[in-house]
C-alpha cells in the first residue's frame, strides 16, 4: 500500500481545437495551385500542459482531506479536526474503506500516545455513529479494524474495551430512555442499532486464534429489546422490528447453542404486544411480518451438506448463517454476495431508520413514510386472514 492516500488522477486540460486554416496554411498564388495540388500539413502544436503542474479537481469538489492526509497528519491542528474529516469522507464514499483504512490505523498509532486520546477517538467514531443512521454499519466495522490494528493499551483500557464502556453508559439509562420524549428515543434507538451491528461486525480473538462474537453484546441486545417492548410506543416496537431482523438469526443460533430459549420468550412477548398493546395496526402488521419471519427460520434455506467438513466451495449453506437481506428491486441477499457491502448500504439509505409517528401512527414528519404510504388503511386480505387465525390460535393457548 502507498505511503498516503492513492491522489487523485492527474488530469489533463482539454487541448484546444486546431487553428482554422485561414490562419495557418500560407497562401499559394494561382498558378502553383493549378500546376500542382498541394497536400495541406496541419502544424504540430506545442503542448503547454506540464508535470509540475497542480492537480485538477472538479469544481465543487473538497481537495482539503485529500492533500492534507497526503500530508500525513501535519496539516491538522487537532486529531479531533483529523478523525472527523475521515469519517466524514468514509461515510461520504463508503467503498474507499477497504483501499483507506489501513494508512487510517497507521496514522493514529502516531498520533494517539495518551489515554485521554484514546478516549477522544472512542467518542468521536460513537457519536458518528449513532447521529448518522447509514454509518451504523460502516461504524462497526471501522470499529473491529481499529481494536485490532491499535497498538495503544494504556492501564484505562484498549480501544474495544473503551468503546464498550461508552456503550455501557447508554445502557444503564435504557428503561428511562425507552420511555423518555421524543428526542431521546431517536438517539436510544440510534444507540440500539449501533450496538447491533457491533455485535455482528465485532471480532473477538482467542488465544488460539478463534474468533468469537462479544457475548457481553449479545446479553446487552437481549436487555435492550426487553426495554423495548417494555414500552410498545409505535417507534420503540419498529426499533425492536429492526434490530431483530439485523441479528435474529444470529441471536437465535447463539442462544439455541447454549441452550437458552431467550428468543422463544422475545417472540412471545411481541405476540402479546399484537394482542395487548395500544399500537397502530401498520406497527401489529409489520410485527406479524417479523413472526412470520422468525418461523421460517428467517428465511433461511438449509441444505444438508454431503461433505464432512463444511466450505464456501463445498455448501451451498455455509454462509446461511447471516440475515438474509433483499435490494430495491426485492432480490435476497447475504454475506456470501460479492456486493454485499454495496447492497446493504444501499438499504441503509432507502430506509428511514426513525420515522416520526405518534402512537396512532400519524407521521409527525410532515412527509410520508414510503414503507407506510404503500399500507393500505384496510388490511390485506391473506394478511387480515392469518391476524385472525393467529388472534384465534393465541387466545386458544392462553385458556390452555
Amino acid at each position: 500500500m502507498s505511503d498516503g492516500f492513492d491522489r487523485a488522477p492527474e488530469q489533463t486540460k482539454p487541448q484546444r481545437a486546431p487553428p482554422s486554416s485561414q490562419d495557418n496554411i500560407p497562401q499559394q498564388n494561382s498558378e502553383s495551385v493549378m500546376a500542382k495540388p498541394q497536400v495541406v500539413v496541419a502544424p504540430v502544436l506545442m503542448s503547454k500542459l506540464s508535470v509540475n503542474a497542480p492537480e485538477f479537481y472538479p469544481s465543487g469538489y473538497s481537495s482539503n482531506y485529500t492533500e492534507s492526509y497526503e500530508d500525513g497528519c501535519e496539516d491538522y491542528p487537532t486529531l479531533a479536526e483529523y478523525v472527523q474529516d475521515f469519517l466524514n469522507h468514509l461515510t461520504e464514499q463508503p467503498g474507499s474503506f477497504e483501499t483507506e483504512i489501513e494508512q487510517f490505523a497507521e496514522t493514529l498509532n502516531g498520533w494517539v500516545t495518551t489515554d485521554d486520546a484514546l478516549q477522544e477517538l472512542v467518542e468521536l467514531i460513537y457519536q458518528q455513529a449513532t447521529s448518522i443512521p447509514n454509518f451504523s454499519y460502516m461504524g462497526a466495522r471501522l470499529c473491529n479494524y481499529l481494536s485490532h490494528h491499535l497498538t495503544i493499551s494504556p492501564q484505562s483500557g484498549n480501544f474495544r474495551q473503551l468503546l464498550l464502556q461508552r456503550c455501557r453508559t447508554e445502557y444503564e439509562v435504557k428503561d428511562q430512555a425507552a420511555k423518555g420524549d421524543e428526542v431521546t428515543r431517536k438517539r436510544f434507538h440510534a444507540f440500539v442499532l449501533f450496538l447491533g451491528e457491533l455485535y455482528l461486525n465485532l471480532e473477538i480473538k482467542g488465544t488460539n486464534g478463534q474468533v468469537t462474537r462479544a457475548d457481553i453484546l449479545q446479553v446487552g441486545l437481549r436487555e435492550l429489546l426487553n426495554a423495548l417492548l417494555s414500552n410498545p410506543m409505535d417507534d420503540n416496537l419498529i426499533c425492536a422490528v429492526k434490530l431483530l431482523k439485523l441479528t435474529g438469526s444470529v441471536l437465535e443460533d447463539a442462544w439455541k447453542e447454549k441452550g437458552k430459549t431467550d428468543m422463544v420468550e422475545i417472540i412471545q412477548r411481541i405476540e402479546n404486544v399484537v394482542l395487548d398493546a395500544n399500537c397502530s395496526r401498520d406497527v401489529k402488521q409489520m410485527l406479524l411480518k417479523l413472526v412470520e419471519l422468525r418461523s421460517s427460520n428467517w428465511g433461511r434455506v438449509h441444505v444438508t451438506s454431503t461433505y464432512r467438513e463444511a466450505t464456501p466451495e463445498n455448501d451451498p449453506n455455509y454462509f446461511m448463517n447471516e440475515p438474509t437481506f433483499y435490494t430495491s428491486d426485492g432480490v435476497p441477499f447475504t454475506a456470501a454476495d460479492p456486493d454485499y457491502q454495496e447492497k446493504y448500504q444501499e438499504l441503509l439509505e432507502r430506509e428511514d431508520f426513525f420515522p416520526d409517528y405518534e402512537e396512532n401512527g400519524t407521521d409527525l414528519s410532515g412527509a410520508g413514510d414510503p414503507y407506510f404510504d404503500d399500507i393500505d388503511d384496510e388490511m390485506d386480505p391473506e394478511i387480515e386472514e392469518a391476524y385472525e387465525k393467529f388472534c384465534l390460535e393465541s387466545e386458544r393457548k392462553r385458556k390452555q
